[in-house]
């Protein structure tokens, strides 16, 4: 079963069992994954989902930050809910150890001495967590703290 059937149909059952909370994160995902078909102009296939699934796990945690600096506290458990349901359609996040490992790997393989290098590390960092569901800041903050070290 596809990602998106998968949703569609985890919504059904959500809204059968009455789970108000499930049922309105899974309409919003639903309503951004019809948004992105009509971009796209076809159907979306996993990797176009996982990569929207990403992109609305990262728009939460840049919410919950704000929200968190207002002392909206109801807010960030709202934003921390919806993170908890849509992290169930990606892969295992991963780990500190295995960012850790991608970063000096990328800094070996690039030869990176200097924060100049960033970006190249960044690349080949990210490229070597592709498929795994690896927080782009959680690694930039790995990348800064190896080069600056």
């Amino acid at each position: 079963m596809t990602l998106t059937k998968q949703i569609v149909a985890d919504l059904t059952t959500a809204m059968k069992a009455q789970d108000a909370g499930r049922t309105s994160t899974l309409r919003m995902v639903k309503a951004a994954m019809m948004n992105r078909q009509i971009e796209k102009g076809s159907e979306l296939d996993d990797d176009d989902m996982q990569k929207l699934l990403r992109s609305l796990v990262k728009q939460r945690r840049d919410s919950i930050e704000q929200y968190e600096k207002a002392g909206r506290q109801e807010l960030v458990d709202k934003e921390k809910a919806e993170i908890d349901v849509i992290e169930t359609y990606l892969p295992q996040a991963a780990s500190q150890d295995e960012i850790e490992q991608a970063v000096a790997t990328a800094i070996a393989e690039t030869g990176a001495t200097s924060m100049r290098d960033m970006g190249k590390v960044m690349k080949a960092a990210q490229t070597a967590l592709a498929g795994k569901n690896a927080d782009g800041k959680l690694v930039s903050d790995v990348v800064k703290a190896k080069l600056n070290s």
